[in-house]
């Protein structure tokens, strides 16, 4: 057989834990995780598949392809493959594992990245759906994946009910379903025919090398995970368990339902108390709490602390705990295909709590003691303070620290440097507060955060984060402006003072709108701002300065509902499905800015790969370092401008911590 150069590879494996709640670091780490079949196509030939399972064994030369670095090795959501390999391979094969990186550094468990290539990846660098089977309808592949997979899956793959028609069996094999099994085994071959189908039919657009470098770092911070203190977890489940049951008691007591959670019950209690309302979310909790009597106000004190219970986020670190104790596979490379940005898995970094708790560090140590008499005592709402403390579950090793830096006002700053708004970036020069210079902008009245006309910063806030990107009264509403005392009548006029202090930004937005226009409805190439847009292929691109690529599948002029010109293309709405979405300049500039963020996140991030970043969430990175690593070196590292962005004023704070918080 000729010297192999790339494999396509699709595996499948069997395994008791439930791989969407864990992670595929916990589930290929599990004593009964095994390996049930092996479908690989060595140099774009044949696909073969290895029934492990009835006793086949992968020839030499593959399973040694596996760990070298010369040879190229694609899959479909590749990490999956990767990690399973990686431990499979310890267990089966030692002589065949090759680990990476620093002794002492846990990313070295597992076979180096940096030979395989995702075509997930490719699939969302080309604005494309996440799924095997959803991107190869998009792209209209003949090998299409066999849509029955799902169920033999569950037939195979997972634990089964036990029953007196399956003799009480608690695992299907396949000798139980002979013809199943085949089924299975051309399913296991047709899905790395569909992905080499993809690398196939994109193979006009190749994903630049640099792209794949950051996805090497990427899998490198997912590979060394971040360390949890389970004692804290586990003491907040309990504790959340016991609170949830004395709450629970007293709305009983105080309302007599016999369900206090229903929200049906508690509507009919609170109607006889001369209180109405078609809902009890949030926002309309906090509406009634203003005018309602005290004894329906005790109520839905009560029923807001339940409804503040954080046991969930608990719940997935158990879950997603390795044997180590470290949490892994967290952060999803290109999860956001609009902007490249990415998404959270498992415990989700993105969306912790935050925490504003004077005495954090003492509520911490009572919970991770088991004292939950003490808490009892001391706090009256311990939903809220179980949700403070969930970012003080990820520590660092011993003798550690943690440093935590991230960037200043990063997509103001982007933004106005594009549209060249130079009162603002004139702000960024002094350090001065973008809220604030705002305001005064706005109202043509000194603002200061601390003095005169402090009450304006507010309005200066509130129109800052929700107007950049073409945002108006809906936006200011949605950000909770009427909830931090805006009136409604101060809206429009608040629109308008911001459009009017900011006119760069405003003509940015129209600008990328008919610059966008022109690129599809003369198929060629235009810019602005420096930013370029092609249609080339049925494609629109935006290049950004960064050298990387936004993609648009399938642009088209067409009309909105308002009668207006509007652009639209295919990609993921918000209902999850595949459609046909509208689009106009200003959301095109909040994806470009957005990207561009992203990008010197990335700078920033390979600028300090030689640090041990354990997460980055938003703009924000997390490492864990020895306890004499200056602060202020990693932060003027990270706000270094990139070569692609002269001119570009970046600043990163940051702090350091026993534990991760948020200052």
């Amino acid at each position: 057989m000729p010297n192999i150069e790339t494999l396509s590879i699709d595996i499948e494996t069997y395994c008791s834990v439930d791989l969407a709640k864990c992670g595929v670091y916990k589930y290929a780490e599990s004593t009964d995780a095994e390996m049930l079949l092996f479908a690989c196509s060595a140099n774009n030939g044949p696909v073969r598949v290895y029934d492990i399972m009835n006793g086949e064994e992968i020839p030499e030369d593959i399973l040694s392809a596996l760990s070298d670095g010369s040879v190229i090795k694609w899959a479909f959501n590749a990490s999956f493959e990767r990690i399973f390999l990686s431990i499979w391979l310890k267990r089966n094969y030692p002589r065949h594992f090759k680990p990476y990186g620093a002794t002492a550094d846990t990313a070295g468990s597992y076979l180096s990245p940096s030979s395989w290539r995702c075509s997930m990846v490719w699939s969302a660098y080309m604005g494309l759906p996440l799924s095997l089977e959803a991107a190869g309808a998009v792209l209209r592949l003949e090998d299409q994946k066999i849509k029955e997979g799902k169920a033999l899956i569950r037939y195979f793959c997972r634990p089964c009910t036990p029953t007196r028609a399956n003799g009480g069996r608690t695992r299907n094999l396949p000798e139980h379903d002979m013809e199943k099994w085949d089924a299975f085994k051309a399913y296991n071959k047709r899905d790395v025919e569909a992905e080499m189908a993809i690398q196939q039919k994109l193979s006009r657009f190749p994903v630049p090398e640099p792209i794949w470098d950051e996805y090497h770092i990427d899998q490198e911070i997912n590979d060394r995970g971040i360390a949890l203190d389970m004692k804290i977890a586990e003491n907040a489940i309990r504790f959340d368990a016991l609170s949830r049951k004395r709450l629970t008691a007293s709305l009983k007591e105080k309302t007599g339902l016999e369900n206090p959670n229903s929200v049906a019950q508690m509507k009919r209690w609170l109607t006889s108390q001369g209180v109405e309302t078609e809902s009890l979310d949030k926002k309309s909790v906090a509406r009634l709490l203003k005018t309602a009597p005290q004894n329906a106000k005790d109520v839905l004190l009560l029923r807001q602390q339940l409804a503040k219970s954080s046991v969930r986020k608990y719940q997935a670190m158990q879950n997603a705990v390795c044997v180590d104790g470290r949490a892994r596979g967290m952060f999803q490379f290109y999860g956001a295909n609009r902007s490249g940005r990415w998404a959270g898995r498992i415990i989700q970094l993105q969306n912790l709590p935050q925490n504003h708790m004077p005495d954090l560090a003492e509520a911490r140590s009572l919970v991770r003691l088991g004292d939950y008499q003490s808490m009892e005592i001391l706090y009256d709402d311990i939903p809220d303070t179980l949700s403070q403390l969930i970012r003080t579950v990820f520590i660092p090793n011993a003798g550690h620290k943690f440093i935590v830096s991230d960037f200043s006002a990063i997509e103001a700053r982007v933004l106005s440097f594009l549209a060249r708004e130079n009162w603002r970036i004139n702000v960024f020069r002094n350090n001065g507060d973008i809220y604030c210079a705002s305001a005064s902008a706005m109202f043509h009245v000194p603002v200061e955060k601390h003095g005169q006309n402090s009450h304006l910063r507010q309005k200066g806030k509130i129109a800052e984060l929700a107007l950049g990107y073409g945002g108006s009264v809906g936006a200011l509403t949605a950000m909770g402006a009427l909830d931090m005392g805006l009136a409604e009548e101060e809206l429009q006029p608040l629109v308008t003072a911001w459009r009017a202090s900011n006119p760069n930004i405003v003509r940015f937005w129209w600008d990328v709108d008919a610059a966008v226009k022109t690129a599809i409805r003369q198929r060629t190439s235009t810019e602005t701002h420096g930013i370029r847009f092609l249609h080339k292929s049925g494609m629109l691109f935006i290049a950004l300065p960064s050298g990387r690529r936004l993609s648009y599948v399938k642009p088209r002029i067409g009309e909105n509902r308002f009668g207006s010109e509007s652009v639209t293309y295919e990609g993921i709405g918000p209902t999850k499905a595949w459609e046909r979405i509208e689009s106009y300049g200003p959301k095109f500039v909040e994806n470009i800015v957005q990207a561009i963020s992203r990008d010197i996140l990335m700078h920033a991030i390979k600028t300090l790969r030689h640090c041990s970043i354990v997460g980055h969430v938003h703009d924000e990175l997390i490492i864990e370092c020895d306890m004499d690593m200056p602060l202020d070196s990693i932060c003027s590292q990270m706000g270094q401008t990139p070569d692609w962005i002269r001119g570009l004023l970046l600043r990163a704070d940051g702090y350091e911590a026993p534990y991760y918080q948020k200052e």
